[in-house]
This record gives structure tokens, C-alpha cells and sequence, in this order.
């Protein structure tokens, strides 16, 4: 299997799986645990998870500089903690698809990093994306009030904003991590600091998580069982075989299925209620990421989209 088919399958079981989290998480939250006591569960699993898989793979993984791992250890203790509870956050104020909407703008902020940071050019096409994607989402935001699905849309969709910002920080990073340092190490390191930061919210904010009272084939402790094990541990493994292989737009385009994966399941579930704003967002965020991913392939790959040095 080339390195393009691996990455792209790696990818759509990955989201596929972030899809279900999110209908997952949005039935936890906050009956079952509250998001504080929910990120300290991701995270510290995760954590055990990556640095047992460590034990196996250390003799065929890269050695990593203190530098590296310190650098590693901040991204996970800023940008997975931030991103995680920003998420659980969101989901506990908001719906499902609103969520998703937000994730699906990735590609954008992953766009306006590199214009930013690292001088990528700017077009029409991209300017023409960005404005609808904005777009895409005010809608959502004016337009979702309080109800049974949603508590409080608006703050809700100001988490679920500020996780897709600080999703798109740890796509370009890593991407360019992955390129020196082998992907459990990244794992390992990431997640490491990503709980250390937990562990130090939940000192003050106390802990809630009555679902791991409940028995252990019921469906909250299953439902759990299912987000610490695939969303949280198996999809961040495939990540980064995606970010090996596809560049980090491309593998932020994925951030669609999220989209589709959890918009069918909420509207089975009722975690959703069918709205005709709804849809006009989502159709302006395709569109916004068409131009944005049209322009950026007719122009000379960025630094992102550079193979690893296991490709070349």
C-alpha cells in the first residue's frame, strides 16, 4: 500500500471514529461527567495508552532530543489540552452538528497560519474560502437558540470555535514534528502534557464523573469505554500515519466526515433537530474549503505538504 492510499484510509477511519465521539461525548456530558473530569479521562488515558505502545516500539522509533520532547510536552500541555476541553465545553452547551461545523473549518485556520506564520501566498480563491467559511459560522451562531439540544448555543459555539483554532495549531505543528521525531514519541510526549495540564485543572475545579460508578456493561461505562479507547487513543494513532503521508490541509479536509458521521447520527438520535440554517452553514464551509484547497493546488507545495523523510 503506497504511502497517499495509507495515509487517506488512515484518515477516514480516524474521523469516522471523531465522528461517533462527538454523539458519544454529547450523551456523557453532563449528566454522566462533567468536561473537566471528561478531559483528565481522555488525557490520562491516552497517556497510559501511547506510553505502554512506547514499551514495544522504542527499539524501531527515532532517538528525540530533550529539545524535542520539552517542545512536544508544551504543544500536548496548550494545544491537546486546549483543544480537548474547549471540545467537551462546547458539547456540553451545544449540539453535535454545531460542533462538527466548527471542526470542519480547519482547513481555514490551517490556511491563515501559514499566510501568517509562514508567509503563504494569498489569492482570491483563498480570500473568497475564508469569507464564506466565516460566513458558515455566524450563521450557526446567530441563528441556534436555547432549547432541549442546546443549552446555552452561543457559548457553546465559542468553545467549539476556539477547539477548532487550537486543533489546526496542532495539525501544523505536528506535521512539521513528524518530520525528526517517530509518531509514538509525538504520542507519548503530546498527551503527556496535555494530562499534566488536566490533572492541574481538575485540583480546582473538582471532580464529577459519576459514570464510572455505573456498571460495567451499561451503556454510559460503554459509551466511555468507546471514547477513551478509539476517538482518543486509536484515531490519534492513525493521525499521525495520516500527517506521514498527506499534508496538513488535506488531512484537516477530513474534519467533513466529523460532519457527516455525527449530523446522520444526531438526527437518529435526536441529539439535533433538522434546521434549513444548518445546512446553508454546512454548504458555505464545503464551498469555503473548495477554493481554499483548489487554490492551494495550483500553486508550488508549501513546507507542509512535504513529504517525511521516511517518504523521500
Amino acid at each position: 500500500m503506497n504511502g497517499r492510499i495509507k495515509g487517506n484510509v488512515a484518515m477516514f477511519v480516524s474521523k469516522t471514529f471523531s465522528g461517533l465521539n462527538e454523539n458519544a461525548l454529547r450523551y456523557l456530558l453532563p449528566a454522566w461527567m462533567s468536561a473537566y473530569s471528561g478531559v483528565v479521562l481522555r488525557l490520562v488515558f491516552g497517556t497510559l495508552f501511547f506510553w505502554t505502545a512506547g514499551i514495544f516500539t522504542e527499539k524501531h522509533g527515532v532517538t528525540s532530543t530533550l529539545k524535542q520532547r520539552a517542545a512536544l510536552f508544551f504543544l500536548g500541555a496548550v494545544c491537546v489540552f486546549g483543544y480537548m476541553f474547549a471540545l467537551l465545553m462546547g458539547l456540553t452547551y451545544t449540539t453535535p452538528i454545531t460542533s462538527s461545523i466548527f471542526i470542519s473549518m480547519q482547513p481555514i485556520w490551517v490556511f491563515l497560519i501559514c499566510v501568517l506564520f509562514m508567509h503563504e501566498k494569498v489569492t482570491v480563491r483563498k480570500v473568497t474560502g475564508i469569507v464564506l467559511g466565516l460566513g458558515g459560522a455566524l450563521i450557526i451562531v446567530a441563528t441556534q437558540k436555547a432549547g432541549d439540544v442546546a443549552s446555552d448555543p452561543l457559548l457553546g459555539s465559542l468553545y467549539c470555535l476556539l477547539s477548532s483554532l487550537l486543533y489546526a495549531v496542532y495539525l501544523v505543528i505536528e506535521k512539521r514534528m513528524l518530520l525528526t521525531v517517530d509518531k509514538i514519541t509525538v504520542l507519548k510526549w503530546t498527551f503527556l502534557g496535555g494530562a499534566f495540564s488536566a490533572v492541574v485543572m481538575i485540583c480546582s475545579t473538582g471532580w464529577y464523573a459519576p459514570v464510572l460508578s455505573s456498571g460495567l456493561f451499561s451503556v454510559p461505562m460503554l459509551t466511555l469505554m468507546f471514547v477513551l479507547l478509539f476517538p482518543t487513543s486509536i484515531s490519534y494513532l492513525l493521525l499521525t500515519v495520516g500527517l506521514r503521508n498527506l499534508s496538513a490541509t488535506v488531512v484537516a479536509l477530513y474534519g467533513y466526515l466529523i460532519l457527516i458521521v455525527a449530523a446522520v447520527v444526531s438526527y437518529i438520535l435526536g441529539q439535533d433537530q433538522f434546521s434549513w440554517w444548518q445546512i446553508l452553514s454546512m454548504a458555505m464551509i464545503v464551498a469555503s474549503v473548495y477554493f481554499v484547497e483548489i487554490a492551494e493546488m495550483k500553486e508550488v507545495s508549501s513546507p507542509l505538504s512535504e513529504p517525511s523523510s521516511e517518504q523521500k
